[in-house]
């Protein structure tokens, strides 16, 4: 499985609303195994920075590449390009590049360092 994320900031912040609606086309998309629009809560202690969030899962590179060009993906970004000020994507493939997931990675950790079964 692929998941595609991918992190907005608007020029304006009146506009963030827009680029959420824009954004929302995606999710027409019959290629995403999920997808989700979200603005950014704003939580976090380090950095705000970031307005909204694409979120999608994709069973292969082919259903990924399928998306991208989509007639509904040329028209979010037609409708989102002039709104934003920046765009940061990251592509991974979930049974290749994920190094740690859950608490089993906290085993492989102490596997490895030597500390299973050490308290």
């Amino acid at each position: 499985m692929i998941r595609h994320i991918v992190f907005f900031t608007a020029k304006e912040k009146a506009d963030i609303d827009q680029v959420v609606e824009g954004l929302s086309v995606l999710t027409s998309i019959p290629y995403a195994r999920r997808l989700e629009i979200a603005r950014n809560r704003k939580s976090d202690q380090l950095g705000n920075d970031i307005d909204v969030v694409v979120y999608g899962e994709f069973d292969s590179e082919t259903d990924l590449a399928a998306y991208k060009t989509h007639d509904l993906y040329r028209e979010a970004i037609r409708c989102v390009r002039p709104l934003r000020e920046l765009r940061f994507a990251a592509d991974y493939e979930l049974s290749k590049d994920v190094q740690f997931a859950g608490t089993a990675g906290l085993t492989q950790v102490a596997r490895r360092s030597g500390r299973a079964g050490r308290e």
